[in-house]
């Protein structure tokens, strides 16, 4: 009987169990200075290819940190952008990996407001940490505005890299 009362209390509050969870969470996220240079390093690669595009840089909740468009740029490049970069955010990974890997649910994340499943957007790390992505529009096809957004981070690789 009294292993039974043991066993009922530990089971149902006798002992607290302390919860797994802590009060205060602190994350690394894209600063707002770091987020514009990537932003303005993934147009100039895109120009120096003769690519007019826009390129977005949000952190690591989608948070618009950095938007630009160049002087030529569709006017809807700047949202398709940061729809590509949101995606990357979401899946982790860059978004062109996503589409090919997860063509199943494409249509299906393509309805939800803020994403899109197109490629042009990769994923920024420091540290070992995602602290954001960055999202580019404009050019003449999604592996074009991939290899810009991967030239912009490359551009701003040291500072990535002595985050803390």
């Amino acid at each position: 009987m009294i292993k039974r009362s043991i066993l009922t209390m530990l089971l149902f509050g006798g002992l607290a169990i302390p919860s797994l969870a802590s009060d205060v969470v602190t994350t690394k996220n894209i600063g707002m200075e770091l987020a514009r240079d990537i932003a303005s390093a993934s147009i100039e690669a895109c120009r120096k290819m003769g690519y007019q595009v826009s390129a977005v840089v949000v952190d690591r909740s989608a948070n618009l940190r950095a938007a630009l468009r160049d002087d030529l740029a569709a006017r809807f490049t700047l949202e398709i952008a940061q729809r590509k970069a949101n995606m990357s955010v979401m899946a982790g990974t860059d978004s062109g990996s996503f589409r090919k890997n997860r063509g199943d649910i494409r249509l299906d994340l393509n309805q939800i407001s803020g994403l899109i499943v197109m490629e042009g957007a990769v994923v920024i790390t420091a540290g070992g940490y995602t602290i954001g992505a960055v999202g580019v529009s404009g050019a003449p096809g999604g592996d074009k505005d991939a290899v810009c957004a991967k030239k912009g981070i490359e551009a701003l690789t040291e500072r990535l890299e002595f985050a803390d």
